[in-house]
């Protein structure tokens, strides 16, 4: 399976976030990266497909405040890693805000996604990466193709960052696929979080297909979204949160749910949103999916004999992440 990656993605390297009450060093690192892709001797640089497929889906002003919040930051006499500190929680609203502190909280809904001197170019390349993946499947007819993203994207909205996300890689997927021809494209997220902002992008869309699978929103980030009633229009999002614990057995049980969805809602391009952090020793989740699994969930959703574009989300145990990421990958084909 072709492999794309660009070298500028693992220079976003904030140093610390708010997590659960404290600061603690960044989990969302550059060193995840470097370990997949030395699983892949022959990674392959995206073709710059400029701006416009990050336009078919994010909002103009944010793309600008993307690009330019880090030197806001530092004109304003900050130094480090910009970061949000206030938050419009009731009429959040579009508003000609000048402080760059009230930007941050603006375009964001979480303390543990600053913004560093280099994020804008690796998110940036990261987002090229997934429509370079599409395009590939879509113009050689390849089945697969797999975009190595960091850092990740699924948290991200339209116009707001959150998650370690900054660009949705998926939804621009999603919409490229669109772009290129394709009627019906389904997205399944199996990375342990929702994909909140994958599911916030598509909820009044009957031609895009959400299912994910994660853990239950009642005790796990990020909490306000991805619980099973939460339907989007024609009923084209489907959630599946599991609880604490879940093994592999229980977890074959609701992906063949989530299998059987996407068939019979008729898509014709899947792009899946993968996620690593389902691993049993992952320092941030809560379920038990050990190494030799990664292969078996790899070939159950190749079943679905889909043309597929696999965008890389979390996963945080470093050490383990490129053994498990190459585990999946190598059962695809």
């Amino acid at each position: 399976m072709i492999v794309y990656f660009d070298p500028r993605q693992t220079l976003h390297a904030p140093l610390r976030e708010l997590h659960n009450g404290e600061w603690v060093p960044y989990n969302e690192k550059p060193d995840r990266v470097k370990h997949i892709a030395g699983q892949f001797p022959a990674l392959k640089v995206p073709v710059d497909h400029g701006m416009g497929p990050l336009l078919a889906v994010h909002d103009a002003r944010y793309l600008e405040f993307l690009q330019t919040a880090h030197s806001q930051w530092l004109a304003a006499g900050r130094a480090g890693d910009a970061i949000g500190y206030t938050f419009p929680v009731v009429r959040r609203r579009i508003a000609d805000l000048v402080r760059i502190d009230a930007k941050m909280g603006q375009f964001s809904f979480d303390a543990s996604t600053p913004i560093a001197a280099d994020t804008w170019s690796a998110a940036y390349w990261s987002a090229q990466s997934a429509v370079a993946a599409v395009a590939h499947v879509q113009e050689t007819g390849a089945r697969s193709a797999f975009a190595l993203c960091r850092p990740p994207g699924h948290h991200a909205g339209r116009d707001y960052m959150g998650g370690y996300c900054y660009l949705n890689n998926a939804a621009i997927a999603a919409r490229h696929a669109q772009q290129l021809g394709r009627k019906r494209v389904a997205i399944l997220d199996i990375d342990y979080h929702h994909g909140n902002g994958t599911q916030d992008i598509f909820y009044e869309d009957p031609d895009v297909l959400f299912v994910s699978i994660h853990a239950n929103p009642q005790t796990d980030y990020p909490f306000y979204w991805g619980h099973a009633d939460e339907r989007g229009a024609g009923d084209s999002n489907l959630n599946l949160p599991l609880p604490h614990g879940t093994e592999i057995d229980a977890y074959l049980k609701t992906l063949g749910i989530a299998l059987e969805a996407i068939s019979n809602w008729g898509a014709d391009f899947l792009v899946l949103s993968f996620g690593a952090d389902t691993f049993e020793d992952d320092p941030i989740s809560n379920f038990r999916i050990l190494h030799k699994d990664f292969a078996t969930l790899s070939q159950a959703i190749a079943g679905l004999c889909l043309p597929t574009a696999i965008v890389m989300e979390g996963g945080y145990n470093v050490a383990a992440l490129g053994d498990n990421v190459a585990a999946f990958i190598r059962a695809f084909d």
